[in-house]
């Protein structure tokens, strides 16, 4: 083991021993299995999001240490094939920064016809890049929007971009990259106030918006619960426009706990007369109404690390096995020992994100992979 300053604590080389059996799939001590793979395949993103990255952005990986399509393929390959994988999202930094990405989707999709395979994006020149997306075999997109405001995407984002996450969004709808999914973070006092207007738009749009409570990984190290805008506090913004009902299918593991939307009555209207949904909204709150007993996900870097938390603070390195020509099964045995060591939440024993226990990791959302 060593340690890299800045970066988490590295492990490389042959497979640690794993207590869990052979064949169980990427379990955890915990008795969660990991069937959700999150692969980023940049770190480099082109916005600097005031809750992701420092105006002045990041040192960025060098190109050679970045996974090539064939090893991306090769470990979505052992994923699906030794711990039956069965959901696929590419994650950055931003996707799209990277040239090769319809060669990526296309690698992956050729070895896998029916695997479900997403993207995350911020939607910048998703427009011109969507039907190729589609026709490589990527199956839908999640769009990060925040603000339907030009000047609040601007200061969000500190780029005046919001026009082409607008056209990408559309785009990928056009190309059949469907649900659509766009996701945002509420920041009080900057954007907060739009919620309703944010749930109006992607409902008359068919989009499916998801809120995610901001968490403290980002690259300034400026996250507070004070400044956070807090499931319940969104829940109660919307109400003031639409009525929100607990969705009937079961959450299965899924980061986002789902609510049908409906109107608000009309004058004179009882309960019964309510019509029915307009669609769905989802919540993501990680930090005040945790689901790590839940969780399904195992991460792989864009340098092919294996971070089995989001909020780790140790990651164990496939690229050397990968490129020294190792074999599929030690490769898989790496993996799963690095996923048996998973922390229960957080990256720690209890879920905790606002509590003195907890320490944020050095790396920020952009260089873990989202």
């Amino acid at each position: 083991m060593s340690v890299f300053l800045g970066l988490p604590r590295v492990r490389s080389g042959g497979p640690a021993a794993s207590p869990a059996p052979v064949g169980a799939g990427l379990v955890d001590r915990h008795g969660r299995q990991a069937t959700d793979l999150r692969l980023s395949v940049i770190d480099k993103c082109n916005l600097r999001c005031t809750y992701c990255m420092p105006a002045a952005g990041l040192p960025w990986l060098p190109a050679a240490q970045l996974m090539s399509p064939a090893e991306i393929g090769r470990i979505v390959d052992i994923g699906v094939s030794w711990f039956g994988v069965a959901e696929l999202r590419l994650t950055g930094g931003e996707p799209l920064v990277r040239a090769d990405l319809e060669e990526v989707v296309a690698v992956v999709r050729a070895g896998h016809p029916d695997l479900p395979i997403s993207l995350t994006t911020n939607g910048i020149g998703l427009a011109g890049r969507a039907a190729a997306l589609a026709e490589a075999g990527l199956s839908r997109v999640n769009v990060s929007l925040d603000s339907l405001c030009a000047e609040t995407f601007k200061q969000l984002a500190r780029r005046d971009r919001l026009a082409d996450v607008l056209a990408g969004a559309e785009a990928a709808a056009a190309a059949g990259l469907t649900p659509v999914k766009i996701n945002a973070v509420l920041m009080r006092g900057v954007n907060d106030h739009e919620a309703p207007d944010l749930l109006a738009w992607a409902l008359q749009h068919g989009f499916a918006l998801r809120f995610i409570e901001q968490m403290p990984l980002d690259a300034d190290h400026g996250w507070t619960r004070e400044n956070m805008v807090a499931a319940a506090e969104i829940r109660a913004a919307l109400g003031t426009r639409f009525r929100l009902y607990p969705h009937p299918d079961p959450r299965n593991g899924a980061p986002a706990q789902l609510w049908d939307v409906r109107p608000l009555p009309g004058p004179g209207q009882g309960p019964g007369a309510e019509p029915g949904p307009l669609g769905t909204v989802g919540i993501i709150a990680s930090v005040t109404e945790p689901f790590c007993a839940d969780c399904k996900r195992t991460r792989i870097t864009a340098e092919g690390r294996v971070r089995s938390c989001l909020f780790s603070h140790e990651e164990v390195d496939l690229l050397p096995l990968l490129r020294a020509g190792a074999a599929d099964a030690e490769i898989a045995e790496t993996w799963r020992a690095a996923m048996w060591t998973k922390p229960a939440a957080h990256g720690m024993d209890q879920a905790g994100l606002d509590s003195a226990d907890y320490v944020q990791p050095e790396r920020s959302m952009s260089a873990i992979g989202g």
